[in-house]
């Protein structure tokens, strides 16, 4: 049967493919992807050892139930895009790999959603959290022309800078930041699998994760910049980020003090962050949620535990928004590592290109 709710004119579901699919992100790409109303999973990438075994075979299945038996029965291909017929590949490939195959799939003409960092800030490839930046997707035609490829590169954020972006977004179209600190209680899923042992992380709070910190700093300017002229021009405001890890399973908490050039009360914040909508072209699309940001006033929220899976994941949760003695504001977000600051991320980037004609001739 021919799906109902495709956009434009299309008659069939799009055919995609997951890179790295044995992995933890690579997994929850399968799961958001096994009965995806706009894309069918097509093929499941991975790496050479893997390659020709059947999926069920090498994955250890590790949250939820498991994908359909023809999805864990399907043979593994290679991560090679002249092996990959599907025009629409999501990568979950770590970034010790994923820079030099990422590039290969663009260069063959396929459209590559990419959860790693490689490619994040180049000033061509747009990174983007659709409801807070969709129209960054402008600068896939200048990607294209300066790159000389047919196909593209679009990128998901840090799961940590996606949080806090969601959180900020609305705040700072309408206030400005002009100063930022965050300090990041980070669940160990945002470490992979198998992650950080438990002898290190039970009972314990790890002051340090590798790279994090930079990432967070350098990925919020860009995410709430504008797009003109072609061009995403980076906010200017600046930011100061210690992360954490910390004995959570799932869900980043982000405590964040913030700076503005002109100071809102804490109503006001809360009713701006209420009544944020996100980018228009983003409503509608399958895995965007009714509120992408929630503002509870519960005195000890958000919680991982009763918070991270709202929207499915995709909904961003804030709560103890107060007035600050040193700067302006203080406040708490909280939101789903895996899903909306990973795979989840990706999928609606994908969505939002779909609606805008992106694949029409994938």
């Amino acid at each position: 049967m021919t799906p109902s709710n495709l956009p434009g004119n299309r008659k069939s579901k799009w055919p995609v493919a997951v890179l790295g699919a044995t992995g933890a992100v690579g997994q929850m790409f399968v799961r958001l992807l096994a009965d995806h109303p706009w894309f069918e999973l097509k093929e499941l990438a991975a790496s050479e050892r893997s390659a020709g075994r059947k999926y069920g075979e090498v994955t250890r299945w590790l949250e939820g139930p498991p994908p359909p038996d023809l999805i864990m029965s399907r043979r593994i291909i290679a991560c090679d895009p002249g092996l990959v017929s599907a025009p629409i590949v999501f990568s979950a490939l770590d970034a010790v790999v994923a820079g030099e195959i990422e590039m290969g799939f663009a260069q063959a003409g396929k459209f590559v959603l990419s959860n790693a960092k490689n490619f994040r800030m180049e000033s061509d490839v747009p990174l983007v959290i659709p409801e807070v930046n969709g129209d960054h997707l402008g600068l896939l035609e200048c990607q294209r022309t300066k790159r000389g490829w047919s196909g593209a590169i679009v990128t998901n954020a840090n799961c940590s800078a996606t949080v806090a972006a969601v959180a900020l977004a609305p705040l700072h179209q309408k206030f400005g930041i002009r100063q930022l600190f965050l300090s990041t209680m980070q669940a160990v899923s945002g470490a992979g699998y198998p992650g950080v042992p438990s002898l290190d992380i039970l009972g314990n709070v790890i002051p340090f994760i590798a790279d994090e910190e930079a990432k967070l700093e350098r990925e919020m300017l860009k995410l709430l910049g504008s797009y003109e002229d072609g061009e995403v021009v980076s906010a200017t405001f600046k930011v100061s980020a210690h992360t954490n890890r910390v004995p959570v399973e799932h869900g980043h908490t982000i405590c964040m003090t913030i700076g503005f050039e002109e100071r809102p009360s804490p109503e006001a914040a809360i009713q701006t962050m209420r009544e944020w909508k996100g980018f228009p072209a983003t409503a509608g699309l399958p895995t965007r949620p009714a509120h992408p940001l929630v503002v509870t006033e519960m005195p000890d929220r958000p919680q991982p535990k009763r918070d991270v899976n709202a929207g499915n994941g995709m909904t961003v949760t804030v709560g103890r928004v107060r007035r600050d003695a040193v700067l302006d504001l203080r406040m708490v977000a909280l939101g789903h590592n895996t899903v909306r600051g990973a795979a989840g991320g990706s999928v609606l980037n994908a969505e939002l290109l779909a609606a805008n004609g992106a694949f029409d001739t994938a």
